[in-house]
This record gives structure tokens, C-alpha cells and sequence, in this order.
């Protein structure tokens, strides 16, 4: 539109003659005409075509620049072999049983059923039996509704790879399967990536990908050991990988929540759960939920177990070893929900689902291992371990020189209440929200997770290299 100087000056007080006043209203028309002209042109030009966003939801859309502070991000169009037909095959990701219900409901599985009796009514539509390897999917279906997602790759600040790593090597790390089929997929998806020009502009400093499943499991370095070579492999060096554990000495693992059970669907879901988990009657002083692991020498967890049941009238049980409970039961949510603290030593590998479920009961983790939580999720948690956590060196347990019943009792009933504060503070961030577009003012874990990414990325533009 023309500058408002373009417009003729104001009449003298002076009465004009009639054909220099009509001289001026066809001046001021033919402006106006011009302006309508140049103002549909432009909208008509190709540079201000709207017809690439059709696909993308309104949020993305109509999102001012404010709200992406740290930069937008570009989603790879991965060929569906590297993602959905995984999961159209789903019967064949889990060598002992169909993993079909596991990932149903973009991967947020079946709806929890008996806990009614458990949780407020109004929110048990949040809760579903969530698989613990789900990351990939809830992570695929939050990036494609982001806000800031970029449907062009010149103004994206990072690029995610829509690869499911997790279910792709899944069912290979067992049996008789070879190390060549553990590595396939992740070899054929860097060839891919290789071949995309953003890739070549950067060498992968500006990517990152989620991989639902523990960091040890990509992270074979013979032929015959566990795992897959994936994070070995040339193309993922300088990948940032979001894992629900990651290497604490490796810079581009980044740890992020397991996902848990609870899915909240509104701000007022968040609130609720809060409340309700704040004002909970909690009649035992600790629990532990799991199971020994006879494989291991002097196994921990099973001390835990006896110590536990010697200690009845303080401490509650749920033994794991007769059912499965790595993806939740009503059982394992009633004794976190009952239980002031949770006791957390670490599972097959340093880290744990539990450790957010308890957490997410409004429970205080007691942990064993400093890399169980605190050298894990520095982005999820508070930075004062002791705020939200008590920790008692497994090597005291076992020797006999402390007793774990003794240390909680300690705590005053004023600091177990602050503590728990602390934990219920920082639900929302331990939590995968269910809408796709997130929770409208409340960041999630997904939200968390790739604000951080990008804040990276922008660290590296600015010159910084690990």
C-alpha cells in the first residue's frame, strides 16, 4: 500500500472551483483503485501461495513467530518402511507375543481399564496401559502437529527423522537373529538420510531422532554382543538422540521420560491430577514394585524384595515376577498412589519406567544409582536432586550399615511434604500430553524435549561444536 504522504494535502479554506475539486476526488479514486489492484495481485502471486500449509493443522498455520523462539523444525518424509508399516505389522515387532495392542491408539495403547475405583472419574479417560517402548510414536505424532513444525526446509532451524528405531531392532535382539539384521534398518535409513541435501549442508549437527529404547540397545561394538551398531555407525555421530536412557558420557544422548500411563488431554486433566495426588491419604511409608533377578550376583533388587516384606507394617509389595508390570497395572498406580516414598534401584539397565510412574503417583523416589534419574533427565527434573529424591548408596544397604526403613522415617513429616510439592510440580513435564497439538499454556516432556533440541542446534549455528 502507498505511504500516507502519497496523499494530496487538505483543501485551502479558501472555496475551490468546482473543476479542480473534482480533479482531486478522481486523484483520491484512482489511489484507491490502485491500492485494491496491487493488494489482490499480491495475494495472487506465487511467493504468497498458501496451498503447501493445506495439510498442516491451523495451530501450525496462524502461529506467531514469538511462539517459536528457538526456530521451527523440518520433518523428514521418511519412506512408511522406516515407520507406519512397522506398525502395520505390528504382530511381528515383539518375538513372543503381538505388539499390536501394545502401539494401538498412536502408540498410546488400550484404555486403562480397573482403575476406576482408583482415580477420579473425570480423568480416567487419561489413563491407558502405555507401552514402555512407545516414544517413537507419541514423539512421530506430536512432531507432525507442532506448532513450529516447517513445511520448508530453508527456514527450519533442525530436522527430525521420523525413524522407529526401537521397533525395528526390537524383535532382532533375540534368538538367532544376526548382527546384520539388527543393523539393517538403521544402515538403510543413514543411506537415505545421506542423500538429502540439508543432511550435506550441516553433516547432521542440525538432526536428532527419538529412539524408544534404552541407548545400550544401538550399541554393539562386535558382532555378537547385544544390541544393534547403530550409534556407532559413521552417518549418526553428530545425530542428537533422544532415548528414554542415554550414555551420561556420550554428549548427543539426551535421556527423556519413559512414557508412563497417564495422557492428560486438557490443562484441567494436569490441575486435577495434581490435586488429587496432592491431597491423597497415603498410609504406607514406602513401597517397592518389581522383581528379582536371579542372573545377577548378589542381586539388589531381590534384597529389596526381603527387606520390604521384613517390614510389612511400613513398607508395601507388588512382585512382579508373577505378572508383567513394565508397562503398569492397577496394582503397581494403588501402591505408588498409597506409599509416601518408592523405592527405585535400577532395573535390567541403570534406569527404570517405574521411576516416573511412581513420580508421576505423586510417590518420592528413593534411588541407589546416581545414573538412575539424576546423570539421566537433567532437562525434566529439578537441578536440586535432594528437592524431589532421597539417595542411599546401595553399598550401605548391603553391608548392613544403613537401613533404608530408618533413613525415611528421619523425614520429618513437614520436608516429605514439601518433596512431594516438588514431584507434583514437575508432573507435567514427565508426561506425554494426548491431544496432538499439546496443552495449550503447559509444557509437556515432547514440548521440553525438542525446545531443548533446538536450543542446541542454535548453540552449534553460533559456532559451538562438542
Amino acid at each position: 500500500m502507498f505511504p500516507i504522504s502519497k496523499t494530496p494535502p487538505p483543501p485551502p479554506d479558501t472555496p475551490s472551483k468546482p473543476k479542480t475539486h473534482l480533479s482531486r476526488m478522481w486523484l483520491l479514486l484512482s489511489i484507491l483503485l490502485l491500492q485494491l489492484f496491487l493488494l489482490f495481485s499480491a495475494r495472487s502471486h506465487p511467493f504468497f501461495t498458501t496451498s503447501h500449509f493445506l495439510q498442516a493443522p491451523s495451530t501450525i498455520t496462524t502461529t506467531p513467530s514469538t511462539l517459536c523462539p528457538y526456530g521451527k523444525v523440518y520433518v523428514y518424509d521418511l519412506p512408511p518402511f522406516f515407520n507406519s508399516e512397522l506398525l502395520q505389522n505390528c504382530h511381528q515387532l515383539n518375538p513372543w507375543k503381538s505388539g499390536c495392542d501394545a502401539f494401538a491408539n498412536d502408540g498410546f495403547g488400550k484404555i486403562a481399564n480397573g482403575i476406576s475405583k482408583l482415580v477420579p472419574e473425570n480423568l480416567t479417560h487419561s489413563w491407558y496401559w502405555t507401552d514402555q517402548f512407545a516414544l517413537e510414536i507419541l514423539h512421530h505424532n506430536r512432531m507432525i502437529h507442532f506448532r513450529c513444525r516447517s513445511f520448508e526446509p530453508e527456514s527450519a532451524t533442525a530436522f527430525y527423522i521420523p525413524f522407529y528405531a526401537g521397533l525395528a531392532v526390537g524383535k532382532y535382539l533375540w534368538y538367532n537373529y544376526t548382527f546384520e539384521d539388527r543393523d539393517r534398518y538403521c544402515e538403510m535409513m543413514l543411506n537415505w538420510v545421506a542423500n538429502q541435501p540439508f543432511w550435506n549442508r550441516s553433516n547432521g549437527w542440525d538432526h536428532f531422532i527419538s529412539m524408544g529404547r534404552i541407548s545400550w540397545d544401538f550399541r554393539r561394538t562386535k558382532g555378537r554382543d547385544w544390541g544393534s551398531s547403530c550409534i556407532y555407525m559413521p552417518g549418526m555421530t553428530n545425530i542428537t538422540r533422544l532415548l528414554i536412557e542415554r550414555n551420561p558420557w556420550d554428549y548427543f544422548d539426551i535421556g527423556v521420560p519413559y512414557p508412563t500411563g497417564f495422557h492428560p488431554s486438557t490443562v484441567d486433566d494436569v490441575t486435577a491430577w495434581q490435586k488429587f495426588v496432592r491431597t491423597r491419604q497415603r498410609n504406607n511409608l514406602y513401597c517397592f514394585a518389581g522383581a528379582t533377578r536371579g542372573f545377577y550376583r548378589n542381586d539388589f533388587r531381590g534384597q529389596l524384595l526381603s527387606q520390604c516384606r521384613n517390614n510389612s507394617d511400613a513398607c508395601r509389595v507388588v512382585d512382579c515376577a508373577g505378572s508383567k508390570c513394565s508397562n503398569g497395572t492397577s496394582a503397581i498406580l494403588q501402591t505408588f498412589l498409597d506409599s509416601d516414598f518408592c523405592l527405585q534401584p535400577r532395573g535390567d539397565s541403570f534406569t527404570r519406567r517405574s521411576i516416573f510412574d511412581c513420580m508421576v503417583a505423586g510417590s518420592i523416589p528413593v534411588f541407589f544409582w546416581r545414573r538412575t534419574a539424576y546423570m539421566q533427565y537433567a532437562w525434566f527434573l529439578p537441578d536440586e536432586p535432594e528437592s524431589y529424591s532421597v539417595f542411599i548408596h546401595r553399598s550401605e544397604v548391603v553391608n548392613g550399615t544403613t537401613s533404608i526403613r530408618s533413613v525415611l522415617e528421619s523425614i520429618s513429616k513437614e520436608k516429605v511434604k514439601i518433596m512431594r510439592e516438588k514431584v507434583i510440580e514437575y508432573i507435567p513435564r514427565m508426561v506425554y500430553a494426548k491431544p496432538n497439538e499439546g496443552l495449550e499454556g503447559i509444557k509437556d516432556a515432547f514440548d521440553i524435549a525438542i525446545e531443548g533440541v533446538l536450543k542446541r542446534v542454535k548453540q552449534q549455528q553460533g559456532g559451538f561444536k562438542w
